[in-house]
């Protein structure tokens, strides 16, 4: 069992950048693979970023080279760092933990979630 509390999202406007951070707490010392999904209203659970315990990460094609996901292990912390926000950024952002290694953003791979955190991007 893994507990996963996300930061307080926040509001910012397009072009601006924002970082969220993800809290992890029980079975740490399992390999995980973290990963960062969102939902918006009307739209299907999106894979936004993963990574996973070797540091090798994952991105979205929608965010890739405008989010980067790291993680400090030592602090049991993984990070989402967006930068050149856009409004289609708007949405729920969770933070997820799957066990084992398989580098995926399907939603359904990853067993324990946190509660979300509202990131809006207004233009």
């Amino acid at each position: 069992q893994v507990q996963l509390v996300e930061s307080e999202g926040g509001s910012v406007q397009a072009g601006g950048s924002l970082g969220l951070s993800c809290a992890a707490s029980g079975d740490t010392y399992r390999k995980y693979v973290m990963g960062w999904f969102r939902l918006a209203p009307g739209k299907e659970r999106e894979g936004v970023a993963a990574i996973d315990s070797y540091g090798s990460t994952r991105y979205a094609g929608s965010v890739k080279g405008r989010f980067t996901i790291s993680q400090d292990n030592a602090k049991n912390t993984l990070y989402l760092h967006m930068t050149n926000l856009r409004p289609e950024d708007t949405a729920m952002y969770y933070c997820a933990a799957a066990i084992g290694q398989w580098l995926g953003l399907a939603a359904r791979d990853f067993g324990y979630w946190g509660q979300g955190t509202q990131v809006t991007v207004s233009s």
